[in-house]
């Protein structure tokens, strides 16, 4: 996807005193979060992160924003501001510092500690500038203050973006958790100043603009992650997110509370509570912490495991767990919670997870049995709590698929936004702030960019498709010999299928369909290879479209001896 709007048009130059913003991932979508914001030929970009493949996506590790937009003003590019530490905010960070390295990277404490452990991996040392709520930093033409948003992972921040052209609040993930278990609460305070202002473009998290009311406060769930401890009778294993601090804090709370030892499983897991404990975002009990290779020393009722995969990933711990390819073996009587909420396009890997769980006899909770997550996202009740703080004069909703798009703009209009200073763009569109007024002006190319193993950008839509006819659909390959004199089968067609449930002997019955075909073929005069080859494909594609009702990948290969 090169571009994904054709109907719109490559956008003309900026207008002298106008802001430019392209989002070049997020909308349209659940992750690859990153926002470009332009004015007097200087760019900011707000968050830079993944979205990770799904079953449409074979082979596929991550998927990238892509950069071509400004991959050639690199050198415009004030700094990159993050607005808090998940993947899908940061995690395409090192791809993009390998374009250029010293791009100031600006964010909360916590923030700029998870993105230096991953560019460490990357052997990227970065420009960081550490920022925290209530600061107000200039970068270039770009007036930037910091508000305290309460998220799913600490230290999460909001951004005011001032310019000549214009002012831009961009939220960043947020909600309105009134009981939040850091004491740290999004500061309307802060919303309500700045509305009074002015905020020309308001950005906001669309992730829970369909459900409606209030997101339930994190400490509500307490209770029944508590639950799950004392009626499990064996080991607890708990699948989060590797950056979900809050989470893990109540599970090492409850573990302590239940006089269980807790083991931490996965690298990233590892890596970032780490980073948390030492940072003192997370308060790990005394001496609750042991090592996974040392869980044997322990009774299974003493024992809790923290690991990732809960959102299905074919290579996570709890994944591997269900396939019976790790060192943990679960078994009869073991509990598993799955602390998470369901990402879209994730749930026939999740739901596949759980079965295979099930299957090895443990027993298996998670949200839609029992109350033990709460998600990180502004419900709707908290969206026009926003909007009629702020009232901004125009909004664009950020962060969310098309129908979450299409609801949070529903719900401004409903707090007085007028329909025309709504605007709903996706990646690429190209949205111009002048004079007070948000408009679509065009669109860039703005496809998806594939991390496959160590290769970036280099599988194309053309692979994928190969790929997926591949799992879905089977392989028939059929070798022939040519007499380079005569034109006549000198040997073949020899046949050989994959992924088809019949017995080899039913293609025997395209063998003289393919015989006569080439014989017609080389009447007629073709002698070429190439020719020859879309003889043999056409001539059993059909017979197995029509017989198998299938359609798979066929290679023919054409031998002249």
């Amino acid at each position: 996807m090169s571009h994904p709007h054709p109907e719109l048009a490559l956008p003309p130059a900026l207008r002298d005193g106008a802001v430019r913003v392209v989002a070049l991932g997020g909308l349209g979508e659940v992750g690859r979060n990153m926002a470009v914001i332009e004015h007097a030929g200087q760019l900011l970009v707000i968050d830079c992160g993944v979205l990770f493949p799904d079953d449409h996506h074979p082979g596929i590790d991550l998927i990238l924003p892509d950069f071509s937009y400004i991959e050639d003003r690199l050198d415009d590019v004030q700094a990159i501001v993050l607005t808090h530490g998940h993947e899908d905010h940061i995690g395409a960070v090192p791809y993009l510092l390998r374009l250029k390295r010293d791009i100031p990277l600006v964010g909360s404490q916590l923030t700029l500690a998870l993105i230096e452990a991953k560019l460490k991996e990357h052997r990227i040392q970065p420009y960081t500038y550490g920022v925290k709520e209530g600061m107000r930093e200039t970068f270039g033409v770009f007036d930037c203050d910091f508000v305290a948003v309460n998220h799913s992972i600490p230290d999460a921040l909001a951004v005011m973006v001032r310019t000549p052209g214009g002012s831009i609040l961009h939220t960043g993930d947020f909600k309105m958790d009134q009981l939040p278990l850091d004491g740290r609460l999004t500061d309307l305070r802060a919303f309500a100043r700045l509305g009074e202002e002015g905020v020309d473009l308001f950005m906001t998290d669309s992730t829970n603009a369909e459900v409606p009311g209030f997101t339930t406060p994190e400490r509500e769930i307490s209770a029944a992650i508590d639950k799950v401890f004392r009626d499990a009778q064996r080991r607890i294993i708990v699948a989060c997110f590797s950056s979900h601090v809050h989470r893990v804090q109540q599970v090492l709370d409850a573990a302590d509370r239940a006089g269980r030892k807790v083991a931490m499983v996965g690298r990233s897991m590892i890596r970032n509570m780490g980073i948390a404990a030492d940072l003192g975002y997370l308060n790990v009990p005394d001496r609750i912490l042991v090592d996974v290779k040392k869980l044997a020393d322990y009774p299974d009722d003493k024992v809790v495991l923290i690991c990732t995969g809960s959102q299905g990933e074919p290579m996570a711990a709890l994944s591997r767990m269900a396939n019976q390819d790790h060192r943990i073996d679960v078994g009869q009587g073991d509990t598993v919670l799955m602390a998470s909420s369901l990402i879209p396009g994730n749930e026939n890997a999740v739901y596949r997870v759980i079965n295979g769980l099930m299957r090895l006899g443990a027993d298996v909770v998670h949200k839609g049995n029992a109350k033990v997550h709460v998600s990180g996202h502004a419900s709707a009740g908290e969206l026009l709590y926003c909007y009629n703080i702020v009232k901004p004069a125009n909004v664009m909703p950020v962060h969310g698929e098309w129908r979450h798009l299409v609801a949070n703009g529903d719900l401004a209009m409903a707090t007085g936004v007028p329909a025309a200073n709504v605007v709903l763009a996706e990646d690429g569109v190209v949205v111009d702030l002048h004079e007070g007024q948000a408009r679509i002006v065009g669109a860039v190319p703005c496809g998806y960019v594939y991390v496959d193993g160590s290769n970036v950008g280099e599988n194309s839509e053309e692979i994928l498709k190969d790929r997926r006819i591949l799992r879905d659909e089977g392989f028939i390959s059929v070798i022939v010999v040519i007499d380079a004199q005569t034109g006549k089968i000198a040997a073949g067609p020899e046949i050989t299928a994959r992924g088809f449930a019949e017995d080899a002997e039913i293609f025997e019955q395209v063998r003289p369909k393919i015989e006569q075909a080439l014989a017609d073929a080389t009447a007629n005069g073709s002698k070429d290879a190439y020719e020859l080859q879309q003889v043999i494909r056409r001539a059993i594609g059909g017979w197995v479209g029509g017989k198998i009702r299938r359609r798979p990948m066929i290679i023919p290969v054409v031998i002249e001896a």
